[in-house]
C-alpha cells in the first residue's frame, strides 16, 4: 500500500484506513498558518519541512463555536459528540484516504467541502470518513477552511494594501488552494489531476457553487456536486430573502467591527488573540446582524466573486461542466404555519403579491387532490423551487449534464424525517458510525449513492453496476427528463412531473430573479 508519499513540502507518512488496504494521510499542510500578518490575508505557501510529517491524525478545526457544547442541540446528538475536540487559528490542512498501491495509477479525485453556513464545520465529522469512497477506486480529500470573522471578513484598510488581489472571502480562497495543492501533488498519491470533483453541501454547496461561477476558478475541476444550498436564490419568506453584500458593505461592516473591538487600525486587530476575536465576533453578531448567520459570510468582492452566483447561472456564464444538485426532503420548509383559512391568504398576500389568489387556488387544488390540510399544501421546499427553477434555466442555456435528485427516505430514532444533512451519512456510507438504528434497506441506499456519486466522479455519469453486478436504476439527465431521481425507500426516477402549484412557484421565482438581475 501506499503508505510513505513525497508532496511538494516534505515527506508524508499515512497510516492504514480500518480498511488496511486504504490509507489515510490526515492533517497535510497545503498553506501556511493564517495567523499573525497573515490573518484577513489569501492563504500562503505551506513551509517545507526536515524529515517525515506522520500524518496520523486531523489537524485543529477553525476557530468557532464549540462543536457539540450544547448537548441538547440537534447535532450535538448526530456527529458534533465530541466538545474537546482541538480548534485552533492554525487550520489550514487536508486530509487524504487512497486506495492507490503506486503513484501512477491516475485515479479520479473527489474533494470534499464541508457545510456549516461558512460559520462552523469542520473536515473531522465522523460522517466524513472517506474510506468507502476510497475502496471504490476514488482519491477521496477533504480539505479545511476558515469560516465566521476568520473567513470572510473585509475593512477598507485590508483593500488599500492590496489594491490588485482579492480582498475578503479568504474562506474560498483556502478552500481554492486546497484544489490547487491538490493539482499539483495528487498524482503522488495515485491521483489525477485532470479528473477533480469537487463537492459540498449546504455552506459547502454555495461554496461549489461559488467556484462554478469564479473567473478564477475556471478549468481548476472537472465536475461538481452542490447539495442542500439551493442553487439560484432562495425562494424565501419576506424579508428573509438572501442578497449578499459587495466589497463596499462589507468593509463598512468592517470598520463598525474595528469600532466596536476598539481598535484603530489592522494590525492591532490581528494582535488580539483568536478566542477573544471570536467571542466579540459573537458579541456584535447579536447586536447588530440582521442575518441569523450573522455579519461576516459570502461578498460580492468583484474579484474571486466577481458576481453573485445566482446572476452567472441566469446568464449562462458559469464553468460548463458535468454536475449534480439536489437537496432533502424535510428541509427548508416555509409556509403559513397555521390551518385558518384567513391567516393562510394573509401569508400568500405578503409573500405572492398580486398573485396570492392564484396561489391559493392551486394550494387548495393541491390540498384535495393529495388530500392534505391546505397548510401542508401550501407549505413549500424552497430549496426544491430553487433546484428545479436551476436545472431548468441551466438547461435552458444548453446544459445537457445535470443530474437532479430528492433525497427522502424513512430516517429512524426520532420524528425529524429527511432533515437537512441526513444525506451524508448514506453518500459516505457511514451509517454504522451512526447512533440511528438504520436497517438493511438503509444500508442498500447508502451502498448505492456511494456508487452514484463516485461513478460520477469517476466518468461525469452517475450511472452503473450495483454490488451484485446488476444495473443501479437509471439516473436520467435533466436535459432528458425533467425530474429528479428519487433516493427514498428504493431508487428510482420520479414518474409524475411537477404538480400545477410547483410549477406556479417555478415561474414565480423566475419572475423574482428577473427583477433582482
Amino acid at each position: 500500500m501506499l503508505r510513505r508519499v513525497t508532496v511538494e513540502s516534505g515527506i508524508l507518512q499515512g497510516i492504514p484506513a480500518a480498511d488496511p488496504r486504504i490509507t489515510a494521510f490526515k492533517g497535510v499542510p497545503f498553506a501556511a498558518p493564517p495567523t499573525g500578518e497573515n490573518r484577513w490575508r489569501p492563504p500562503q505557501p505551506a513551509k517545507n519541512w526536515e524529515g517525515i510529517r506522520k500524518c496520523f491524525e486531523f489537524a485543529p478545526i477553525s476557530v468557532q463555536e464549540i462543536p457539540g457544547e450544547d448537548p441538547e442541540a440537534f447535532y450535538s446528538k448526530e456527529w458534533h459528540v465530541d466538545s474537546q475536540i482541538p480548534m485552533s487559528e492554525d487550520c489550514l490542512y487536508l486530509n487524504i484516504w487512497t486506495p492507490a498501491k503506486t503513484g501512477t495509477e491516475k485515479l479520479p479525485v473527489m474533494l470534499w467541502i464541508f457545510g456549516g453556513g461558512l460559520q462552523c464545520g469542520y473536515t473531522a465529522e465522523m460522517e466524513f470518513d472517506g474510506e468507502r469512497m476510497a475502496r471504490r477506486g476514488i482519491v477521496l480529500v477533504s480539505v479545511n477552511y476558515r469560516v465566521n470573522v476568520f473567513g470572510f471578513f473585509a475593512h477598507p484598510e485590508i483593500t488599500a494594501k492590496d489594491p490588485d488581489g482579492v480582498h475578503c472571502n479568504w474562506g474560498f480562497l483556502d478552500q481554492k488552494a486546497g484544489i490547487d495543492w491538490v493539482h499539483r501533488n495528487i498524482a503522488n498519491f495515485g491521483g489525477n489531476p485532470d479528473n477533480i470533483t469537487i463537492f459540498g453541501q449546504s455552506g459547502g454547496g454555495r461554496s461549489v457553487l461559488c467556484h462554478m461561477t469564479s473567473p478564477m476558478a475556471e478549468g481548476s475541476f472537472h465536475r461538481a456536486i452542490a447539495q442542500s444550498c439551493g442553487a439560484v436564490r432562495v425562494l424565501a419568506p419576506k424579508g428573509q430573502e438572501r442578497i449578499y453584500p459587495n466589497l463596499e458593505k462589507a468593509e463598512a461592516t468592517g470598520v463598525r467591527f474595528f469600532d466596536f473591538l476598539g481598535v484603530r487600525n489592522l494590525a492591532e486587530a490581528r494582535a488580539i488573540d483568536a478566542s477573544t476575536l471570536f467571542d466579540k465576533q459573537l458579541e456584535f453578531n447579536r447586536k447588530t446582524a440582521t442575518s441569523p448567520l450573522g455579519n461576516f459570510g459570502l461578498t460580492i468582492d468583484g474579484k474571486y466573486i466577481a458576481e453573485d452566483p445566482s446572476d452567472v447561472f441566469l446568464a449562462g456564464k458559469h464553468h460548463k461542466i458535468p454536475y449534480i444538485v439536489g437537496l432533502t426532503r424535510d428541509e427548508f420548509h416555509i409556509g403559513p404555519g397555521t390551518d385558518e383559512v384567513n391567516a393562510i391568504e394573509e401569508w400568500a398576500k405578503i409573500n405572492f403579491s398580486d398573485e396570492a389568489d392564484t396561489f391559493m387556488a392551486l394550494a387548495c387544488k393541491k390540498a384535495k387532490s393529495d388530500g392534505i390540510s391546505v397548510c401542508e399544501a401550501a407549505t413549500i421546499n424552497a430549496f426544491d423551487v430553487s433546484v428545479r427553477t436551476f436545472c431548468r434555466i441551466s438547461t435552458e442555456r444548453g446544459d445537457k449534464n445535470i443530474y437532479f435528485y430528492h433525497f427522502g427516505p424513512e430516517i429512524p430514532g426520532d420524528n425529524a424525517g429527511a432533515f437537512h444533512s441526513s444525506d451524508l451519512w448514506f453518500e459516505f456510507e457511514t451509517l454504522a458510525k451512526c447512533w440511528r438504528p438504520f436497517k438493511g434497506k438503509h444500508y442498500d441506499l447508502a451502498r448505492q449513492m456511494c456508487n452514484y456519486w463516485t461513478n460520477f466522479a469517476r466518468s461525469g455519469n452517475p450511472n452503473g453496476m450495483d454490488a451484485d453486478g446488476k444495473p443501479m436504476p437509471e439516473w436520467k439527465p435533466y436535459s432528458e427528463a425533467p425530474r429528479a431521481m428519487e433516493f427514498f425507500e428504493i431508487s428510482g426516477m420520479e414518474t409524475q412531473d411537477p404538480d400545477d402549484l410547483t410549477n406556479f412557484l417555478m415561474e414565480y421565482n423566475l419572475k423574482l430573479l428577473s427583477k433582482i438581475t
